[in-house]
This record gives structure tokens, C-alpha cells and sequence, in this order.
């Protein structure tokens, strides 16, 4: 049994860490009793986020004990959920049918569901009773509980369910299992205040906190000490950073001080919210070497009135405006965008909008997504549902468009010589390496494992749409 008494005077870091000593030794026993190392798998569903709280439990994990592989069939397998959209669920829920047949073959088989999807209450409901084999269910609020959460299942060999519907907690410095080792997502803030009318986001991973700028500079101090030369500051909008800190500190502020790190050469950042991205943040990108020439700033619908019931706020001719501001300042920066199509009462006019404000921008690329009812969003109930056809006949013309200007936007580049960080050997070619330029485009040229995690001079000889071939420059 979990002994209150003996955490009572720890702080929250301390108690997670006392309870990870726990587990540990219990798997150490498991492990003399199977005569092998246990093993744990962590399977991401979703963004960007859930990517850096896969790492973490991974981390935790690994401190357990567990050996950490990619195979499902492991002892202990985890699925950080994502539910953004319907299907999403509906994916997790099959994937879940084949994890029972693998359990029903191993005895010591743990599973493990938490992230987005199990903040809904009904997917709580539908897993208590249709998924009795799941032997653990948490939600965002309390991942940092996770050690706790399995000590308790572990050692009472009981079926653990922890679902908060909030939390003000910022846990720092828990074990953390990175997957690159040359580059590292790092938070800086969690949850949003937007309320969107189609997103599910502010619901589940709850009202927006950001975490001390202290601490996010000696996480990354540590990260450059152990290698990292690129970190991604991520955040559901990272333009708001610090509004909930006393004293505020603001994303560009941040920024400034992040620079100066030491040994730190490339910074990354997203997603952005172009109702908060402040002219001072677009001086500080300009005037940065380090900062990426890349931004992600999602549209969603380019018609004013469709942005008012999607509760963005801002209009067309803001977002405009603001493009313009941008590429005053960074002329080379490449922007991306997401884009909705198909939402509730969207016109032809309005579509025909979106359609504009793609012509002008000019993107690098767009993400291009089909509105589906998003049960628990104000939009789901909306009057005016777009029927199926108009919408497929919109998005495919969307779609052709984004095509032809990210080709022409893209290729600008070409023969130009640009440094790339190398992250990969390419996976249809293994004489290739696959690299990213500070812009965020993606360049492959010949090289080998051996170059992977360094900054490489290239030359960009041929533009294949939306990324390019190479050669290194010596």
C-alpha cells in the first residue's frame, strides 16, 4: 500500500523520485524471477506535445528499470493519446484490440492509456468497461504522477485510474529518455486560453500555465551540456508565454535570454497564435541568428466572418497586415499555415476568402484539414453544416493551390548555399542524409550515420516541390 506517511514532508520532485525508487525495486525482483530485463514501449498518438510526454514517461521508465523498445509486444506498453479529432480515438481503440491479444500470451504484460483522450469522461466510462485488460488510465493534468501511478499498480497488482480535471502543477526535473541526442523539445508553457469553437484542446489539457523562465534556461543550459545544439520551445501558443507569471515575462523577452546560451546554435518554436504575436517578437526573429526563419502561423479560414465564429480573433485583413509585418522585417522566412475547410456556414464567398489570403501569403506549405464535428466544441452544434460534396470539391481546389505556390515559394532557395542540420540517414536512400535548414525545409544529400547531429554547409542544387536535393560544401 502507498504509505502517505512517508511522503508527506516531500516535495512533489521528491515524492515522484521516492516512488520511482520503489518501483525500481520491484522490477528488479520481477527480473531475477523471469531470469531477463523487462521491457517498455511508449507509442505516440498526436502533436508535438504529446511527443515531449512520451520522452518523459520514457524516462521514468527507463529509471524503473524497464528496458525502452519500439515493439508493442513489450511487458509494459503505454499509448499517449491524442484526441484532437474523432477518428483519433477510434484509432486508439483498435490499436488497443491487437495489444489485448499480445497480453492474453504474456502473463507480466502491463497496459498503460493516458494523454488527451482520457480527460473525456466517457472514454474514462468506455475503458472502465469495455477495456478491463488496461491496468492503468491517467490523464494530462497529473502525468507528472506517473512513478506514483505505476508503484501503486505494481505493487498492489491493482487497476489504477487517476483522472484530474485540472492541476497548477509544474514538476520539474523528473527522468526524461530523449530521442535525439543532438536536439530536444523543450515546454514552456501548458494548456491554452483560446476556446476555439472547433477544438477540443483547452478541454482537456486545461487552462494555459507557463513555467518560470528560470527554469526553462537551465533545462536547456543542462540539454546544451549534454549535446543538444537545437531545441523547439513548444506550447499550445507560445506567443502568450508568460501572461500567467508574476512578473510577466513575454515570449520575445524569453527568446533574447534563451540566445544567449552558450553552445545553443539553432531555436525553434511552436505553435503561434497570430492574435498574440507582437512586433517585438518579430524584431527579435529578424535580428537572430539562432532563431529559426521559420513560422507556423495557422489561418484556419481567411473569411472574416468564419473567423469570428471560430472565436480567433482577428480578421482577414489583421492576418494580412501582420504577413506583411513579418516579411518586412524577414524577407527569406518561411511560413506555414493550417487551414481549415468546410467549417459550419462556410460560403463560397467564404471559401473563395481562404482561397485569397493562400494567393497572397504565398506558403512554404499548409497543413489542409476537412472540418469534422468534434463532439464537446461549441461547432458541433452549429446550424449550417457544409455538405460532404461541397466540401471535398473545396478542399481538392485548396489543395491544388497550396500545391502550386508552397512549389514556387520553396524553390527560391535553389543553388543557394544554406546550413543544415543533419538529423538522419534517408529512409528510401541510404547513401543520403536527410537535413533540416534553419527555415524548416528539408534538404537531402549525400552523406552517412556519422554526420548525424552536425551543422553541414549545403549547396541546394535541384527543388523537388517541398524539399530539395544537395551536395555538401566543404
Amino acid at each position: 500500500m502507498l504509505d502517505i506517511n512517508e511522503t508527506k514532508n516531500l516535495t512533489e520532485e521528491e515524492k515522484q523520485l521516492y516512488y520511482i525508487g520503489l518501483s525500481k525495486k520491484i522490477i528488479e525482483e520481477k527480473e531475477r524471477e523471469l531470469g531477463r530485463k523487462l521491457t517498455a514501449c511508449v507509442t505516440t498518438f498526436g502533436c508535438q506535445m504529446n511527443a515531449r510526454d512520451s520522452e518523459k514517461l520514457s524516462g521514468i521508465l527507463r529509471e524503473i528499470g524497464y528496458e525502452i523498445i519500439e515493439d508493442e509486444k513489450a511487458d509494459f506498453v503505454v499509448f499517449n493519446t491524442c484526441t484532437v479529432r474523432e477518428n483519433a480515438n477510434t484509432k486508439v481503440y483498435g490499436r488497443l484490440g491487437i495489444l489485448n491479444s499480445y497480453k492474453k500470451k504474456n502473463s507480466s504484460m502491463k497496459i498503460a492509456l493516458c494523454g488527451c483522450m482520457m480527460q473525456e469522461k466517457d472514454e474514462v466510462e468506455k475503458v472502465k468497461k469495455s477495456y478491463r485488460f488496461v491496468d492503468m488510465v491517467f490523464g494530462t493534468h497529473n502525468l507528472f504522477k506517473f512513478g506514483e501511478l505505476f508503484y501503486q499498480m505494481i505493487s498492489e497488482d491493482a487497476r489504477v485510474i487517476e483522472v484530474l480535471e485540472a492541476s497548477d502543477e509544474i514538476v520539474e526535473n523528473l527522468p526524461l529518455e530523449r530521442k535525439f541526442p543532438f536536439k530536444s523539445g523543450v515546454n514552456i508553457s501548458f494548456g491554452c486560453n483560446n476556446f476555439c469553437t472547433y477544438c477540443i484542446v483547452p478541454y482537456v489539457r486545461g487552462r494555459e500555465k507557463s513555467r518560470n523562465p528560470k527554469d526553462i534556461i537551465k533545462e536547456i543550459e543542462n540539454l546544451v551540456k549534454d549535446g543538444v545544439i537545437e531545441v523547439m520551445l513548444l506550447g499550445q501558443n507560445v506567443n502568450s508565454y508568460g501572461k500567467t507569471l508574476e512578473p510577466k515575462v513575454s515570449f520575445a523577452e524569453l527568446l533574447r535570454d534563451i540566445e544567449k546560451i552558450e553552445g545553443l546554435k539553432r531555436i525553434r518554436f511552436m505553435t503561434s497564435h497570430p492574435k498574440d504575436l507582437s512586433d517585438d517578437l518579430i524584431d527579435v526573429m529578424a535580428s537572430s541568428d539562432k532563431i529559426s526563419k521559420h513560422l507556423h502561423l495557422p489561418l484556419q479560414s481567411g473569411s472574416t466572418a468564419i473567423l469570428k465564429k471560430m472565436n480567433r480573433v482577428y480578421t482577414k485583413e489583421d492576418y494580412l497586415a501582420l504577413v506583411d509585418r513579418i516579411k518586412a522585417k524577414t524577407p527569406e522566412v518561411s511560413l506555414t499555415t493550417d487551414i481549415i475547410v468546410g467549417f459550419p456556414g462556410e460560403t463560397e464567398e467564404d471559401f473563395l476568402e481562404t482561397m485569397d489570403v493562400v494567393s497572397k501569403v504565398q506558403y512554404d506549405s499548409a497543413f489542409t484539414f476537412i472540418y469534422s464535428k468534434r463532439t464537446g466544441t461549441p461547432a458541433a452544434s452549429f446550424d449550417n453544416q457544409v455538405p460532404e460534396d461541397v466540401v471535398k470539391d473545396r478542399f481538392d481546389r485548396l489543395l491544388a493551390l497550396v500545391q502550386e505556390t508552397s512549389r514556387k515559394q520553396v524553390s527560391r532557395f535553389e543553388g543557394q548555399v544554406m546550413e543544415a542540420l543533419v538529423e538522419e540517414v534517408n529512409s528510401q536512400d541510404e547513401s543520403l542524409v536527410s537535413a533540416r535548414l534553419l527555415n524548416n525545409v528539408i534538404v537531402h544529400f549525400p552523406g552517412t550515420k556519422d554526420d548525424i547531429g552536425k551543422l553541414v554547409k549545403v549547396k541546394l542544387t535541384k527543388c523537388m516541390g517541398f524539399y530539395y536535393y544537395g551536395e555538401a560544401i566543404s
